[in-house]
């Protein structure tokens, strides 16, 4: 996808994404009502230039850090939940591509994404005993070369991708110390042969997210598109953090989604009749009842940008304290904003009344999307990880999930 604009700083971005954002709310509610796919979306989300903006400069790219993602995604996700769900991903792989990809590898795919090519992810399997087990794998075939094999579900955007990254074992390499298998990414064509995509995505929210089953049948891998995986977390490191962030970017853009359609559903309700009002948002409790659910909201925001700020910070002057600080600023961050999307996409039926539970309206969309999102990784480990950093200083793990 050639000639798409190169935004060429964080305002630029920010301002391109509410553009976008803008665009895209008009017919959100139709696309999920109708699961129908956000091809022509994903299209303008390539050409805004926004895939590209994390690009190292000297890459020809903005490289914007982790307070301009987050604005972008909470932007986004407000308007529509599912289409800023899609690039997630994308971002994770740019990273870890910054991190542990080659010189060339990194110039061949910054290109790309500063092109408008989308990178999706393949990473999840449901045959482990947890998320972190792996059974597709990456086997040398000669020097140089390898055949990937496998299964994996949740692959958010993977039916628009042009770059697959897949998560693999590599086969025939010795256990790391400690017996973990040792693992890579392979960065694959979404073309490439063995590779086929179903559009089985069946989730009560996130309808559109494009998530379907990868599999992988001796999937030809060159070595130049494998990158370390276990490597990214050798050292202190926010790549589990900027994942991370971006995930509380979306649950903070759900939930801000939300209010503004519990005000628009408030403007429409009738009063309650012990209230004395002429109008619904003149009723006390109700008045009440919003700005209690404003103060929640605004608390998460403030904690998803502190959160930006400190994977920013730790970036700039990296050591395991400013890692782990940056990492538990992200953990608060996801749970507060998991917590106000929630209650947010709730609270708006309160707001509105019985009327807005009406199907035709479908502002259980917002609900939906909300409990699907936050369902992603449980927020009561990162409480704990949380609690044992402020009793005991206890710094949380490497593992990519903070």
């Amino acid at each position: 996808m050639p000639n798409a604009h190169v935004i060429r700083s964080g305002a630029e971005a920010v301002e391109v994404a509410r553009k976008l954002a803008a665009a895209v709310a008009v017919r959100a509610d139709e696309r999920d009502r109708d699961r129908r796919a956000p091809a022509a979306e994903l299209a303008e989300l390539s050409g805004s230039g926004l895939l590209g903006a994390a690009v190292p400069a000297r890459h020809g790219g903005a490289e914007v850090g982790a307070a301009v993602l987050a604005e972008v995604f909470r932007t986004l996700a407000a308007a529509d939940a599912s289409l800023a769900q899609i690039p997630q991903s994308h971002f994770v792989f740019l990273d870890a591509l910054r991190r542990q990809g080659t010189e060339e590898q990194r110039a061949r795919y910054f290109a790309r994404a500063l092109d408008g090519a989308r990178f999706a992810n393949a990473q999840t399997e449901r045959g482990g005993r947890t998320v972190t087990d792996d059974a597709t794998t990456l086997r040398r075939t000669r020097p140089g070369r390898y055949v990937l094999g496998g299964v994996k579900y949740y692959s958010t955007g993977a039916l628009f991708a042009d770059v697959l990254v897949v998560r693999a074992v590599l086969a025939d390499e010795p256990p790391l110390p400690g017996g973990a298998p040792p693992k890579a990414l392979a960065y694959i064509a979404r073309d490439s042969p063995g590779v086929a995509i179903d559009d089985d995505w069946d989730g009560m929210g996130q309808r559109t997210t494009a998530s379907g089953t990868v599999r992988l049948e001796d999937v030809p891998v060159g070595a130049d598109d494998i990158v370390p995986y276990n490597a990214l977390f050798d050292g202190p490191t926010t790549y589990g953090a900027r994942a991370q962030v971006l995930h509380a970017a979306l649950d903070a853009g759900i939930a801000r989604g939300a209010v503004a359609a519990a005000v628009t559903a408030a403007g429409r309700a009738r009063p309650w009749f012990e209230s004395g009002a002429e109008t619904a948002t003149g009723d006390p409790l109700l008045v009440q009842r919003a700005g209690e659910l404003e103060i929640t909201v605004r608390a998460a925001e403030a904690l998803l940008r502190e959160a930006a700020e400190a994977i920013d910070a730790a970036e700039r002057d990296l050591s395991d304290d400013s890692a782990a600080r940056a990492s538990i600023a992200t953990a608060a961050a996801k749970v507060a904003t998991g917590r106000a999307a929630l209650e947010a996409a709730s609270t708006l039926f309160e707001l509105g009344g019985t009327r807005s539970a009406a199907g035709a309206l479908n502002l259980s969309r917002h609900w939906r999307d909300a409990r699907t999102h936050t369902l992603h990784d449980p927020e009561r480990w990162k409480v704990q990880h949380i609690g044992r950093w402020l009793l005991t200083g206890a710094p949380p793990p490497r593992h990519g999930q903070l």
